[in-house]
């Protein structure tokens, strides 16, 4: 059933409602430890004037709370006074207490102030303890730091640099970091790359004056190095010869036939000596020049983390003194010591190259030292062939030879290849053959000036021995004959066989040590002596036969001389099979041309000399002042007789003339008036047509026999016509001689014909 509320009934409810809710609040706000403000936010939260009703019940709350104090002290209020009753009761003896304290305080402090100094000494003791104590430990610390960078001072004094490096990678890494709080540590780490630069500067310094200074004596390493080499092989050589001498190697053959050993034995002490030679100390590269600061200098830029720029630095110095090295003095070539110079400087530098590469790494490589080599053996090939053309001595070309090989084998024992350079030589060599040959050729023409072209004359058994000693002669009829007798060939001959023989000697110089077998040596043997034969020797003798006082028994002496020369070439070949250790069973068939060719010029020019010579006795005998007159009869057998020579001139009597070569030599005789002239001349008839006939024949340069055979020169007035005619020719070139020809004409037929025929003779001279 539904409940009915009065309004008023309501009213209470809420108002009690209110009431109720206050209380909770100040309950709160008396024992809970909420915040007020979410307390107070509650009461506040409620409708209008609730704030004044909660003061009003905070107010009562108050009142109640006030009586319960002033009930609860009216409670205690006897204790209280029970108490203070005591405190006074005991006030004085709290005085007493109170003396007695301060009196016993005042007694304490007086005995303590003895204990409280010692004590404060034992306190300040005991803090110096400590701090001597930290102090040590720090000290312990710091001292290897200041003991290491002390030592790194002192090496930067001794100039132990790369040391000094290592000390500062030490301080760096090790010791700084335990006292990088101090500031001395500090200034230490900034000094560092100071110092490190100025080790960078300082070595870098130290590398250039070890360049200049290899620079400088790179001359001396070379020829210490080329010594070395050319004592190690000269001892090999003579092991060589010792070795063909045990088997029978070191024997020749003798102009006789008979076996002999060779002068160049090797004896036993010499080698010996030589072997002691060398077995002394061998000076290196090392020994001769200080490579510490290369190693320095590259081991610091090395730790410096700066490897790269020292080696380009270092190459590209070593390139520029390279070229420096390459150029020649431009008077090289004039004595063997500069070429020596030039070869030593470029020995040290690679020398010195070939060291670095095997004792540092990294610093050059191979194909540095071969791009290097090969850059510079263009150079020198170019070189050498430049100044080499300038030498015209052979005994220079000869040492310059022997100064590439030792040049060649010192740099080919550090492992540079040299082919080129033995090619090189093959073609000096050919320049040295022909320096030879020059001078063999002054030598011949001077044998040939001083030969007198008669047969050499013997009187004893001696002297014969020594002209048979000097030439392979052989001849069994002559030795049959009693002394004194005449050998057929004249004193030339066995000089000019042992110049040969000297040549071959040269030449073989040249061949040794270029690293060929004895058969190439035998074959260049051969080519240059066939050189000397056919080519130096046959043009000195076609110069001596071409000489004017050489005549036909001098001609005939010649040929007799050149045949036993051609005799003598097969002892010149054996000659050279046995100084060159071949073989008679792997001998080639290269011959020694001799002097076959030459011989059948010697005929040539001994059949001309022959025909020259009839022509020109003939000529001299029509032209002998004793001759008055000539008959009809000899002038038709003279010219038989000049038929009968053109007849054995076209018959070609010795091989080789071409065309009419050899008719020309008697081309002026047949230039003789014909008879048709001579019976005109003698019957004296139609003298204009003989004046004409001579001048045609003086236009044609053909009457060198009417001009003396027939003709007399005389003088001429110069207000003739002749004289006139004479000066205005002379200025026309190349009449000069023919118009003296027709003056000298005119004059002598001036006195056989009228003088009508004079203008008849300068008009037709004029045409």
């Amino acid at each position: 059933m539904a409940t009915n509320t009065s309004p008023n009934t309501v009213g209470f409810y809420v108002e009690e409602s209110k009431d109720n809710i206050y209380e909770t609040v100040l309950g709160e706000i008396k024992y809970l430890e909420l915040p007020l403000g979410i307390t107070l936010g509650s009461v506040y939260d409620d409708q209008p004037n609730a704030h004044q009703k909660f003061m009003e019940k905070l107010d009562a709350c108050i009142r109640n709370h006030d009586k319960e104090i002033e009930k609860m002290c009216n409670f205690h209020h006897q204790g209280f006074v029970d108490a203070i009753t005591e405190l006074l009761k005991v006030r004085a003896d709290a005085e007493k207490l109170k003396v007695q304290v301060t009196d016993t305080n005042r007694r304490l402090q007086d005995a303590g102030k003895e204990v409280i100094a010692q004590t404060e000494e034992i306190i300040q003791c005991r803090f110096q303890q400590r701090n001597i104590t930290t102090v040590v430990e720090k000290l312990q610390l710091c001292l290897p730091v200041l003991e290491m960078y002390s030592k790194l001072k002192e090496q930067m004094n001794v100039k132990r640099y790369y040391s000094a490096l290592k000390t500062m990678e030490q301080l760096e890494n090790t010791y700084f970091p335990r006292v990088n709080q101090y500031r001395f540590c500090q200034i230490m780490i900034e000094n560092l790359p100071k110092l490190r630069e100025e080790i960078k500067e300082i070595s870098m310094s130290d590398l250039k004056d070890f360049l200049e200074s290899i620079r400088k004596h790179s001359d001396k390493i070379g020829e210490t190095a080329m010594k070395q080499a050319q004592q190690q092989k000269t001892f090999n050589t003579g092991l060589q010869k010792q070795n063909n001498l045990r088997y029978g190697k070191n024997m020749y053959i003798n102009n006789d036939g008979i076996l002999e050993p060779r002068n160049e034995i090797v004896s036993k002490q010499n080698l010996e000596e030589e072997e002691e030679e060398h077995e002394d100390e061998v000076l290196t590269a090392h020994d001769l020049v200080d490579f510490s600061p290369v190693y320095r200098c590259l081991h610091i830029y090395s730790v410096l983390g700066d490897a790269d720029t020292f080696e380009n630095y270092y190459r590209k110095q070593r390139r520029k003194q390279a070229r420096l090295v390459l150029q020649p003095q431009s008077n090289m070539h004039e004595t063997v010591e500069g070429y020596r110079r030039y070869f030593s400087q470029i020995v040290g530098f690679f020398v010195v190259e070939d060291h670095i590469l095997h004792v540092t790494q990294g610093l050059i490589t191979r194909a540095y030292t071969d791009e290097l080599w090969n850059m510079a053996l263009s150079k020198i090939i170019a070189v050498l062939r430049t100044h080499s053309s300038y030498c015209t001595d052979p005994d220079l070309v000869l040492e310059l030879k022997n100064l590439i090989v030792v040049f060649a084998d010192t740099l080919q024992g550090y492992g540079f290849p040299v082919n080129r350079l033995f090619d090189l030589l093959f073609e000096i060599r050919d320049q040295y053959n022909e320096t030879l040959l020059k001078k063999w050729a002054v030598l011949f023409r001077d044998i040939f000036e001083a030969d007198n072209c008669s047969p050499i004359p013997v009187s004893n058994e001696e002297e014969y021995k020594i002209v048979i000693s000097k030439f392979p002669f052989q001849d069994p009829e002559l030795d049959k004959q009693c002394f004194p007798k005449k050998l057929p060939m004249s004193q030339s001959v066995p000089q000019i066989y042992i110049q040969v023989k000297e040549f071959i000697y040269a030449s073989l110089k040249f061949s040794e040590s270029l690293h060929r077998s004895s058969t190439e040596i035998d074959d260049m043997l051969r080519k240059s002596t066939n050189l000397l034969l056919t080519r130096t020797l046959s043009s000195c003798l076609q110069n001596l036969i071409k000489k004017p006082h050489i005549g036909l028994t001098e001609l005939v002496q010649i040929i007799i001389n050149t045949t036993h020369l051609e005799q003598a070439c097969k002892y010149l070949e054996d000659f050279i099979t046995n100084i060159t250790n071949i073989s008679q069973e792997t001998l080639h068939t290269a011959r020694l041309y001799g002097l076959s060719t030459f011989k059948g010029k010697v005929a040539q020019t001994a059949c001309m000399s022959a025909c020259q010579h009839l022509s020109t006795s003939l000529m001299q005998m029509l032209l002998d002042n004793d001759l008055k007159q000539i008959s009809m009869g000899a002038i038709q057998q003279f010219n038989l007789d000049v038929i009968q020579c053109e007849l054995f001139a076209s018959s070609e009597p010795v091989p080789g003339f071409h065309g009419e070569t050899l008719q020309l030599a008697f081309i002026d005789l047949r230039q003789v008036p014909s008879e048709t002239i001579i019976s005109v001349i003698e019957s004296q008839l139609d003298v204009v047509l003989l004046i004409k006939i001579c001048i045609k024949l003086l236009y044609k340069i053909c009457s060198f026999f009417l001009n003396i055979f027939l003709l007399q020169r005389l003088t001429c007035s110069p207000n003739s016509t002749v004289y006139h005619w004479k000066k205005q020719a002379l200025h026309r070139p190349g009449l000069h001689v023919m118009v003296s020809q027709t003056m000298a004409c005119y004059d002598y037929m001036n006195e056989r014909a009228p003088a009508c025929f004079g203008c008849e003779l300068v008009d037709y001279a004029a045409k």
